[in-house]
């Protein structure tokens, strides 16, 4: 059996943070899933066909990596994919709180599937989807420090 795991966010839009993420997933996994699911306390500012193409644009040449969206629980996702694993990137203690209650109440929801937190490298840290949109609907392109190469977000509505 191989070890897929589902890396579930809204990346919206994907940063250098979930690259890096991403970077430290892969040893791990035969098959890493990027899903992008919809958080209900979020306004998406990209629509999820745009964050697909930009993270399949990313991956294009790393075959262990598929990406998907979704609706609904992750932990129903895993079960459809077949995955064993959610990996959670964890910036601070703060994100680690969060994701600690997270895995709680998915383990009772899927006793299957293992939760990993995997720590932000620390020049990626303080990087979050929030500042790069917060920094882009300012009309700066400093936002183009914290995404990968190829996420362009265009001009601000």
């Amino acid at each position: 059996m191989s070890a897929i795991a589902v890396y579930a966010g809204s990346f919206c839009p994907f940063t250098k943070g979930h690259e890096d993420i991403v970077r430290k997933s892969l040893p791990l996994f035969d098959r890493l899933i990027i899903a992008i699911g919809h958080n209900y306390n979020k306004k998406d500012l990209f629509s999820v066909e745009q964050r697909m193409d930009w993270i399949r644009q990313l991956y294009k040449n790393e075959p262990k990596v598929a990406v998907e969206a979704y609706q609904g629980l992750t932990v129903d996702l895993c079960r459809e994919m077949h995955a064993q694993y959610l990996v959670r990137g964890i910036r601070n203690a703060a994100d680690y709180a969060v994701e600690e209650e997270m895995r709680l109440a998915n383990r009772m929801l899927c006793p299957e599937v293992e939760t990993l937190f995997i720590p932000a490298s620390p020049e990626w840290a303080a990087v979050s989807s929030s500042l790069v949109r917060e920094l882009w609907s300012l009309g700066s392109d400093a936002y183009r420090n914290f995404v990968p190469e190829g996420v362009d977000l265009g001009t601000p509505r």
